[in-house]
């Protein structure tokens, strides 16, 4: 039986994971990757890989651990590694505009949505909108940033009074 690396950032989010592996007597390795270092000229262990990275994990004061996780992933994928929720997952995972991107590429639909980085380019993303419009972030989580605006003054009236939340990568939406 393969050893099963579950990398992730939150030890609350994998406690099923543990009592399930314990229960069915499966090896397993946890990666906690909050911080660390990656020996790219290392081959990695063989296993199994299960990538259980956070799109909010900066809310638990882990800011780069997608990052770091991305290169975790790249460096698993270039050895032949076989990843559960691979470097493409991630990526969708960070980045609501990858998502949205990959639901258009399959014909789905998603409501019209203007990217925009500092509060002036938010602003003229927002006269773009026909009626009232929400803003969020486009790497969050736990709803970080989802506001619901019945103008565009109203949105320029909450950067106004500081309240405004900018996203971990700059990229409102």
């Amino acid at each position: 039986m393969p050893k099963i690396y579950v990398i992730h950032e939150n030890d609350a989010w994998v406690e099923p994971l543990r009592a399930a592996f314990a229960e069915l007597h499966l090896p397993y390795e946890e990666w906690f990757l909050s911080e660390g270092l990656l020996d790219l000229g290392a081959a990695p262990p063989d296993g199994v890989f299960y990538n259980r990275m956070s799109a909010s994990s900066h809310t638990r004061d882990h800011r780069y651990a997608p990052e770091l996780t991305a290169g975790v992933l790249a460096w698993l994928e270039s050895h032949g590694r076989r990843v559960i929720n691979n470097g493409r997952a991630l990526q969708l995972e960070v980045s609501k505009i990858a998502q949205y991107a990959a639901l258009a590429n399959y014909g789905i639909r998603a409501p019209r949505t203007v990217a925009a980085v500092g509060c002036a380019h938010v602003i003229k993303a927002a006269r773009k909108m026909s009626g009232p419009f929400i803003t969020k972030h486009n790497r969050a989580g736990k709803g970080l940033g989802v506001h619901l605006f019945s103008s565009v003054e109203a949105l320029q009236s909450h950067f106004e009074s500081g309240a405004f939340e900018e996203s971990v990568d700059g990229v409102t939406l």
